[in-house]
């Protein structure tokens, strides 16, 4: 399991040099690397060795994360095996939060991808300048190289559904992020601030995302925006393949099954929106 950074978090604190806001980030940072792995086991969860051996921190360290966890109700522990699993707390702030849930809306829309193509579907929401990943489906045809994983986050624009978010946006919101996410773009050579800016032409004038290698060498990869009842891009649905499986016309052709399934999760997003405005006024 490869398991995402908080990016970015401490820059101010550290351009500011104030030293107390240190620890507390990293601690933050330990905390959310222990609730991706526990995302990953279910409602079975997992023991405190396994949890310890995949996020790399010491036995005792784990142990005490865990344990504020548990305090907090993010996370809970089975008397019977003592495993560790996702706590209802957590549960209920993710459904304060949103009260749409994509990733539920949108998994008939990966499997189907993933069973029509035979290659691998993704999800991903916009969160600030960031695009995360809620979704992924294989397909049949193997790949040697998943470069997005659940819970992956990165600048907004860096991968396909990732960028055909950042093309809907406004123009002055495109202008933000590329210059709000110069010093993570550092990270990802492929995508200085320039290409980015042609990218994100290129992506409007299509009408979808092409990346061709960018990432992985061999890799390419095509998104569409899903967009709410204002037109604005709330998450994206993409297909990741080797280069000759993402090329010529078939590119075309798997842009018309992402835009029907964007199609259908946008109208479903519309409709959930209106009901719950509804009873909100009522």
């Amino acid at each position: 399991m490869q398991v995402s950074k908080v990016e970015r978090e401490s820059t101010d604190a550290e351009a500011a040099g104030d030293e107390d806001e240190k620890p507390a980030v990293k601690s933050i940072d330990r905390a959310a690397t222990i609730l991706q792995i526990l995302s990953t086991f279910g409602v079975d969860g997992a023991p405190l060795t396994e949890i310890a051996r995949l996020s790399g921190f010491g036995k005792a360290t784990t142990h005490r994360l865990l344990a504020a966890l548990v305090e907090v109700g993010f996370a809970s522990q089975k008397g019977a095996t003592r495993h560790y699993h996702l706590g209802a707390r957590l549960a209920l702030l993710s459904r304060q939060a949103s009260q749409i849930d994509i990733a539920a809306l949108a998994s008939p829309s990966l499997a189907h991808l993933a069973s029509v193509t035979e290659d691998t579907a993704y999800l991903s929401v916009r969160e600030g300048l960031r695009s995360l990943c809620l979704g992924r489906e294989q397909g049949g045809f193997p790949i040697k190289a998943l470069s997005l994983e659940v819970g992956m986050s990165r600048p907004l624009g860096v991968g396909s559904g990732s960028l055909a978010m950042l093309a809907f946006l406004p123009k002055a919101e495109i202008e933000a992020a590329i210059e709000g996410n110069q010093r993570w773009l550092s990270d990802f050579p492929a995508f200085t601030p320039a290409r980015l800016q042609k990218l994100v032409r290129q992506t409007q004038a299509q009408g979808f995302a092409f990346i061709e290698g960018l990432i992985i060498p061999g890799v390419n990869a095509i998104g569409v925006p899903i967009l709410d009842e204002q037109k604005r891009p709330v998450a994206a649905l993409s297909i990741t393949a080797i280069a000759e499986r993402v090329h010529g016309e078939r590119t075309l052709k798997l842009a018309g099954l992402l835009n029907a399934q964007a199609g259908e999760i946008a109208a479903v997003i519309t409709q959930q929106t209106r009901l719950r405005s509804t009873g909100s006024a009522a």
